[in-house]
């Protein structure tokens, strides 16, 4: 079938006539290489956005945004590990969980949906969507089917979110056209019996489909893991490599899975990503072929929500900064970009761009030091005979954790397995850090030099182990945190340790005791009295701040690192009030206070 009957007009195929999800059920099937709504060939014009990474407040602007570029589908990811933190406790509606309401909102604005509920999902997020409290079996095989407790884990998940999908469906009356199933599984592994029964999982609790994969092209020769039948998605791909992907799909459509009009970025790189997809979307939709753009808004990864990434081995362990901005269309604030303009050109978008959210002001602030972090461990600590991650030991996912022990004074440190920063302090003085990240500001040796006036008498050792997001992609998917090798004082390893975990979860800063018994020691939080001159989101400027962390009104809002590229953090004005805003900074080295300003980007610049 001649793919150019969708787009005639090349640039101009916007003028085809798009049905609306206006409640009513309608049929969405797979027809040799087209997808076919209420029996018409249909060309899906997706944008991808998260809901878990955009204040819900805002959830409408988004959508409204995406539409007004000309895409007729939002696509989306449901983070798993969102909302079930612990086994069988699901929370589908504090802040932006509630990922239905989001899809109603769609249907509201007259956007289709592509949904991408994993179980995995990559996208930058910490451990790929996956729930780190599978890390505590030191047995378990992710993405394994032959794993009884990860797919038990599997089958719950997918029996609690089914019943809230169904009706969304558009045999239904719903938006949904059709759901993913994994993502970029032949980047991990060949068993295309795992994907199989992931679908079956899902048939069985009601949801048949349709079904499609995302997988990039070489990874799929290589492992050639699709599922026979389902739509094809290729990462990336432009025509040549499309019509190529039509040998694994014979019989369903192929198609552009993720476009690129940005890209992701790791703490320490140089500068902002960013990449320009308008040629490649104009070959793409010169051919008729559907697409989804990654991402046409990113937004934010609040909390400990961001994930990492590695080499095959571990090794190149990058972070991704707290922004989600992505250099998508629509940036982390939800402003059009340049780029914005240009693909609206392209896809021929003719709704009014919404109007722009308000933008927040607020007079510099100098906080003042009021706890320690030291004075807020907990009472009982758990004790290990060597170092084990947090997962399996306090059966903590992230945040802090301090090995405290007393040993016999020595002049060489060494210790391996830090996942992923540690600070080391002797006798409360901080003597040295060590990263995971490798970066020339950094120093990422395993050993340290404690050399002293005297060999003499005992030191009171503590390492303060800070950690980021799980790796979301690659054979190390779900590495665990904390201390996971070996400390060696001279050369002898060191045994029998006092563990402190510091989740940095709402409980851990509400119960703050403001006591500062060494009120000049590293890992202070400090607080200051925000009070907005103009109400609207904003950014808050870090930049004379070392690492740290940053809440607003009990919010945390994520990361901050001096070694950017990220030195402000966005935070949204639904989090904010006309009258008193609390902020509270943990940072791991400063004891002297810096100003926080207002800025009006990421990077601080007018």
């Amino acid at each position: 079938m001649d793919r150019r009957m969708l787009a005639a007009d090349g640039e101009h195929a916007h003028a085809i006539a798009t049905p609306l999800p206006d409640g009513k059920p309608h049929r969405f099937t797979l027809q040799d290489h087209d997808f076919m709504l209420d029996a018409e060939r249909f060309q899906i014009r997706s944008g991808e956005m998260h809901p878990a990474r955009i204040p819900k407040s805002h959830w409408r602007h988004r959508i409204r945004m995406a539409k007004a570029m000309g895409l007729n589908t939002i696509a989306l990811y449901i983070m798993w590990n969102y909302l079930e933190r612990e086994p069988g406790v699901f929370d589908f509606s504090s802040e932006n969980r509630d990922f239905v309401g989001f899809i109603q909102l769609c249907q509201q604005e007259g956007m289709w949906v592509y949904l991408r509920p994993g179980p995995y999902i990559c996208g930058e997020w910490d451990m790929g969507g996956l729930p780190a409290y599978l890390l505590r079996d030191k047995n378990i095989k992710l993405r394994d089917r032959h794993d009884p407790d990860y797919m038990a884990a599997v089958q719950r998940y997918i029996a609690a979110i089914a019943p809230k999908i169904a009706p969304l469906m558009a045999g239904a009356g719903g938006p949904i056209l059709m759901s993913q199933i994994e993502n970029e599984y032949s980047s991990f592994a060949a068993d295309v019996g795992y994907l199989e029964a992931i679908s079956e999982l899902w048939r069985a609790h009601g949801i048949d489909g349709p079904f499609s994969i995302s997988d990039v092209s070489p990874d799929l020769e290589r492992r050639r893991a699709y599922l026979p039948g389902a739509a094809l998605g290729l990462d990336g791909a432009e025509p040549p490599q499309l019509r190529e992907g039509l040998h694994f799909a014979p019989h369903a459509p192929v198609w552009v899975g993720e476009t690129y009009p940005g890209w992701l970025t790791h703490w320490g790189e140089h500068e902002l990503a960013h990449k320009d997809c308008a040629d490649a979307l104009r070959k793409i939709i010169a051919g008729g072929y559907s697409f989804n753009l990654y991402v046409v808004h990113g937004g934010t990864n609040f909390g400990l929500t961001a994930g990492a990434n590695a080499d095959d081995d571990g090794s190149n362990f990058q972070p991704v900064i707290t922004s989600y901005d992505y250099g998508a269309p629509i940036d982390e604030r939800g402003d059009p970009t340049p780029a914005y303009h240009v693909l609206r050109d392209i896809l021929g978008g003719a709704n009014a761009i919404p109007p722009p959210c308000p933008r927040g002001a607020f007079a510099d602030v100098l906080p003042t030091a009021f706890a320690s972090l030291w004075d807020n461990l907990p009472t009982a600590p758990v004790p290990t005979h060597a170092p084990a991650s947090n997962e399996q030991l306090l059966r903590q996912n992230q945040g802090l954790v301090v090995y405290r022990k007393t040993v016999k004074r020595g002049r060489h440190l060494r210790i391996d397995g830090v996942r992923d920063y540690a600070v080391v302090h002797v006798d409360r003085n901080e003597r040295g850090s060590i990263s995971r990240v490798r970066d020339a500001r950094l120093r990422s040796s395993p050993d340290l030099h404690l050399a002293r006036e005297s060999n003499d008498g005992e030191m009171a050792l503590d390492i303060l182990v800070d950690s980021f997001g799980h790796i979301n992609f690659g054979p190390q998917l779900g590495d665990r945190k904390g201390l996971v090798g070996h400390v060696r004082l001279d050369g002898q390893p060191l045994y029998d340790w006092q563990v402190y975990g510091l989740p940095l979860d709402d409980a851990c800063i509400a119960d703050l005791k403001p006591a500062m018994a060494h009120p000049d020691r590293p890992g202070q939080f400090f607080q200051a009295t925000v009070r907005l001159q103009t109400q609207g989101d904003v950014y808050l400027d870090m930049r004379e701040w070392t690492k740290g962390y940053v809440w607003v009104k009990g919010h945390l809002l994520g990361r901050y690192w001096h070694i950017g590229p990220q030195q402000c953090l966005y935070c949204p004005s639904e989090w904010l009030t006309d009258g008193d805003n609390r902020i509270v900074i943990l940072d791991l080295h400063q004891t002297a206070a810096a100003p926080i300003r207002c800025a009006d980007n990421l990077v601080g610049a007018a």
